[in-house]
């Protein structure tokens, strides 16, 4: 395993749509738990790493208790909440900045881990949110896609200062 550097904001490969992840990622996919532990994040895909593919990992509750990674290979949000909750954001390409977000309040998530096993599992809470970040990821779209023009003027504004 090796860490990996994270890519910044405005780095045009995160702003790419990745591709679908042919192949063995396990190599990879343990890089991407050691980078993002190392960097105390929470969550980090693919393309944070210059690699454009749609895999990401998270581990919502490593920093109150035992480690507990999830490798989404693939990943699809297959159903979503209408209701919307809304709360700060911070990302790993654009560190320093937190933004209010609104995310659906829950999603069912489908994906395939690193041996090929199917999973689907309805998240909630910080978990949803933090799937619905990392996936983003994966469509190219950042922190700043999320919020209002004038916010996002302010938090770029903030970023670049």
């Amino acid at each position: 395993m090796s860490l990996r550097s994270i890519l910044r904001w405005p780095d045009p490969r995160l702003s790419e749509t990745c591709t679908p992840v042919a192949g063995d990622i396990r190599e990879l996919s343990a890089d991407m738990l050691e980078t993002m532990y190392a960097a105390r994040g929470r969550g980090l895909a693919a393309p944070q790493i210059g690699v454009l593919q749609r895999l990401f990992v998270m581990d919502v509750g490593w920093k109150e208790g035992s480690p507990t990674p999830v490798i989404c290979v693939n990943p699809e949000i297959v159903e979503r909440s209408e209701r919307q909750v809304s709360g700060p954001e911070g990302c790993l390409s654009i560190p320093g900045i937190t933004a209010q977000v609104a995310r659906a309040e829950w999603i069912v998530l489908r994906w395939t881990d690193p041996a090929g096993m199917g999973h689907e599992a309805r998240l909630d809470g910080f978990a949803a949110i933090c799937a619905q970040h990392e996936y983003d990821h994966l469509d190219g779209i950042v922190t700043f896609d999320r919020v209002e023009p004038a916010a996002r003027a302010a938090l770029e504004a903030d970023y670049a200062g």
